[in-house]
């Protein structure tokens, strides 16, 4: 099983755009009002503070179950082709998957994979799944349960 959250790119490049514009648009109005020119830092650290949350949470996933092997693909949505920032890439097989968790914080929502390595240990890697629609987190969620299922199968039997 093939998911992505692509489409939900046009969306985040409108949201900066609009923190962007509501930025520029405050310093013009602020600097006219001299009643309002204590509060400027203040409204500027908050749409600082606002960029840099949604900077955090915007993020492309991709899941790719297909196959032998399980990829798991997180990456930002903003300048990806040119530069390769914040990329997160986990390539597995299939028996090495030993459990999953999703995080569903207010604002944030992550995918928490634990795989089993070669010599023995186990590694976790935590995935953004903030922008990934509930159908899409659904079918992902029902392919890792169905793959950890067999592996208990096959560990035991």
């Amino acid at each position: 099983m093939r998911t992505d959250n692509r489409k939900v790119k046009n969306t985040v490049v409108s949201i900066y755009f609009i923190l962007i514009v509501f930025a520029i648009l405050f310093a013009t109005v602020f600097k006219s009002l001299e009643f309002l020119v204590d509060s400027t830092f203040f409204i500027f650290l908050g749409i600082f503070i606002l960029i840099v949350l949604f900077h955090s949470i915007a993020g492309y996933f991709e899941y790719d179950s297909d196959g032998a092997k399980i990829i798991i693909l997180n990456k930002g949505l903003i300048l990806t082709e040119y530069i390769n920032y914040r990329e997160n890439k986990l390539e597995f097989d299939r028996h090495q998957l030993v459990g999953f968790k999703i995080n569903n914080y207010v604002i944030y929502k992550s995918l928490v994979v634990l795989v089993k390595t070669y010599d023995g240990k186990k590694i976790k890697e935590r995935f953004n799944v903030t922008l990934l629609k509930r159908k899409k987190l659904k079918y992902v969620k029902q392919s890792l349960s169905k793959t950890v299922k067999e592996n208990r199968k096959r560990k035991q039997g």
